[in-house]
């Protein structure tokens, strides 16, 4: 859920830059991209670490119950 929070958050801040762009920067649209870029920056990094995270803790497991190591894992 926050991935998709962070990367709409940077999509809307993409969107907003080229329309800011194209209306001739007015504060209001400098404004809300800047806002959104920076909530895209604090929320984002979370779950994506997170995700690596889990992701190398579940290969990790994948790889100690091998089959032949009946459950005891690597020391």
């Amino acid at each position: 859920m926050a991935k998709r929070i962070g990367y709409a958050l940077l999509g809307g801040a993409v969107v907003l830059f080229v329309v800011a762009a194209i209306a001739g920067f007015p504060g209001w649209a400098v404004t809300l991209t800047v806002v959104a870029l920076v909530g895209a920056c604090v929320v984002l990094p979370v779950p994506i670490v997170l995700g690596y995270g889990l992701r190398a803790a579940e290969r990790d497991d994948r790889e100690r119950r091998r089959p032949g190591d009946q459950g005891r894992g690597q020391q």
